[in-house]
């Protein structure tokens, strides 16, 4: 015979803790857009995208609607080491050749996108694959960067500049999780795609969308104020002070908090960063008073 395992009064009310605890977050996400970029080893790791699939679901069925924008930079460089297409980065961006950029779209569009589509409707079928060249989602101009204040160009790389959120809320008025590719069509070369960067989208996205969140899944547990000081973990702050700290970041953080700056200042309620090494980091955020990872308000 096998032995069924109960549940103790003690375990069972520290699960019925844990649920009435995001009573309150359920009521105000109820309805409304989360935009979530997931990005970096998160996705590389078949049970983090497995844990991340779940948590997308989750929020769907309990009345949420999110928003899925990723990028891919492992799998891309990956992909450009496999067909020996020399690549280097310059001030955290990517030189993007001509060659490379084809291998960018078809990893980004062509293997990611669908992969995740499918890891997320093996809950049900919800999610749909966009991507930021589809019907005019994203607009991008090509940019360079500063070095020592030396412009340096970076090829096919680019900024988006428009947003037409309507190929989005035609899905999610359908009852779909759109999975948004971080590419876009360059607004000056028409036939000509850009390499944009997916922290930066996902918050032109969110702020196009009128979103109450934007959640961007990182490397690290959140901002620190004073790295590598582990202490100095920073979980909640103001609009005013990240933009004071921006410049003193290192340049691996500065395009994600760059991201929740803009989109806070575009009307988004919160932004936040969240490790997304963590199994199921998103609903920890989303559905508990602490949250997780750093937070960031308007103010």
């Amino acid at each position: 015979m096998t032995d069924i395992q109960h549940t103790t009064p003690e375990q069972a009310a520290v699960k019925a803790g844990v649920l009435i605890e995001s009573l309150p977050w359920l009521k105000r996400f109820n309805d409304q857009i989360i935009v979530i970029k997931f990005g970096g080893n998160a996705m590389v790791s078949d049970e983090l995208q497995n844990a991340f699939a779940e948590d997308i679901a989750y929020l769907r069925f309990v009345g949420v609607k999110p928003v899925v924008v990723h990028g891919g930079g492992p799998q891309i460089s990956q992909m450009l080491d496999r067909l020996s297409i020399p690549s280097e980065f310059k001030g955290g961006y990517r030189v993007t050749s001509t060659e490379a950029i084809s291998v960018v779209r078809m990893v980004l569009t062509g293997q990611i996108n669908p992969q995740l589509v499918s890891r997320i409707n093996a809950h049900g079928p919800f999610a749909s694959g966009l991507s930021g060249e589809d019907a005019g989602l994203f607009g991008g101009r090509r940019r360079g960067v500063h070095i020592d204040g030396v412009e340096h160009d970076l090829g096919n790389v680019g900024d988006v500049v428009e947003v037409d959120p309507q190929p989005v809320i035609d899905q999610l008025a359908a009852g779909r999780i759109p999975v948004v590719s971080s590419i876009a069509p360059d607004l000056d070369n028409p036939g000509q795609s850009l390499n944009v960067n997916a922290d930066a989208a996902a918050a032109a996205l969110a702020v196009a969308l009128g979103a109450t969140k934007l959640i961007v899944l990182t490397d690290v547990p959140g901002l620190y104020a004073d790295w590598p000081d582990r202490d100095s973990l920073v979980s909640h702050l103001t609009s005013t002070d990240l933009r004071a700290m921006l410049p003193r970041l290192e340049s691996g953080m500065i395009p994600k908090m760059q991201a929740c700056l803009d989109a806070v200042d575009g009307g988004v309620d919160t932004a936040a960063i969240i490790d997304g090494r963590q199994p199921h980091s998103l609903l920890v955020e989303i559905f508990t008073e602490q949250g997780i990872g750093t937070e960031v308000v308007a103010g």
